[in-house]
């Protein structure tokens, strides 16, 4: 009797944040969610954005790079899209989006009724698809909160077609709340042990924290995961001085979405505010990311630039 009364009380309190609960023994009835239910959106009952989270376990993989060149790419090919930066605190994707010097409100200040959704959102100056909601400097993680949080991503999903979350890494706060209103979920990683360890801890947290996840199987389809690898070097992997394709796929178990090589261009952009995939498609970053948006849309496409370039006789000779 008491184990059950312990499992009982697990089950009654196993997220908290904000004023709601959330419970993975009883559903909450559908009116009580100002985000619509996910089952609604796989089937195409109601007509709202897909909330797409890009997250990572460890820290400097490429996620805000990947977020701004995955959403300019939504964008590019007709799809109204907005990107949101939940790394309260550290605020960097305006910069990479080439808007830092036009952020007057930001994300918190909208869950603070501190100004309305439209005031806060930037529109992009190159795109007219894609739109931006920057993260605080000043404020606390801790201003996130579930109902929050729904509350902004249930009007974005009303007016664009993907809400592009750019979490943090890790598990803190922004990160939890990123993921757990996650329709689809891209797990970006690099080719070494570290980061696909932490990238398979997100993997499960993704799996059995999210909101889906605590609707249950009965009620709604899994967060959609795939694995996106960034600073890919086909060479060293080929030397086994770093993971390869096969081996991130055995040990993370997720479908490859695209498969980013290392290029200087990276930093170049960033520093000009520009998204990668802008380069277009001969440059091959840009290529990748471009490939990878057209995957993530359904299309067939075989991966490029994973295999070694052919050395030429005179470099072996000088080498």
């Amino acid at each position: 009797t008491s184990r059950n009364n312990n499992n009982n009380n697990n089950n009654n309190n196993i997220h908290q944040s904000g004023s709601r609960w959330f419970s993975s023994s009883s559903s909450p009835p559908q009116e009580e969610f100002a985000l619509s239910h996910p089952s609604e959106v796989d089937d195409g009952k109601v007509e709202r954005g897909r909330i797409v989270a890009i997250t990572s376990g460890k820290g400097g993989v490429g996620k805000t790079t990947s977020a701004a060149s995955f959403a300019m790419g939504l964008a590019q090919r007709g799809r109204k899209t907005c990107v949101v930066d939940f790394d309260i605190g550290l605020r960097n994707l305006d910069i990479h989006l080439g808007c830092e010097r036009r952020v007057i409100f930001d994300f918190v200040n909208v869950l603070m009724d501190e100004c309305t959704l439209n005031q806060a959102l930037l529109k992009d100056k190159r795109e007219p698809n894609l739109s931006m909601l920057a993260a605080s400097q000043t404020r606390d993680k801790e201003s996130l909160t579930v109902d929050g949080v729904e509350r902004v991503l249930a009007q974005l999903a009303k007016q664009f077609d993907y809400v592009v979350l750019d979490s943090p890494a890790g598990i803190e706060s922004g990160a939890r709340h990123a993921m757990y209103f996650a329709d689809d979920a891209i797990i970006v990683t690099n080719p070494e042990l570290s980061a696909c360890r932490d990238a398979d801890k997100m993997v499960g947290f993704i799996w059995s924290k999210s909101r889906r996840a605590e609707l249950g199987p009965s009620e709604t389809e899994a967060v959609s995961q795939t694995l996106l690898i960034t600073r890919y070097s086909p060479e060293r992997a080929e030397a086994e001085e770093s993971l390869s394709i096969g081996d991130i796929e055995e040990l993370l178990g997720l479908p490859v979405v695209g498969v980013v090589p290392e290029s200087k261009d990276v930093l170049t952009c960033t520093n000009m505010g520009s998204p990668v995939i802008s380069l277009g498609d001969d440059n091959p970053a840009a290529g990748a990311y471009s490939d990878m948006v057209d995957r993530f849309l359904g299309e067939e496409k075989e991966l490029r630039f994973v295999t070694p370039e052919p050395v030429s006789f005179f470099s072996k000779l000088f080498n």
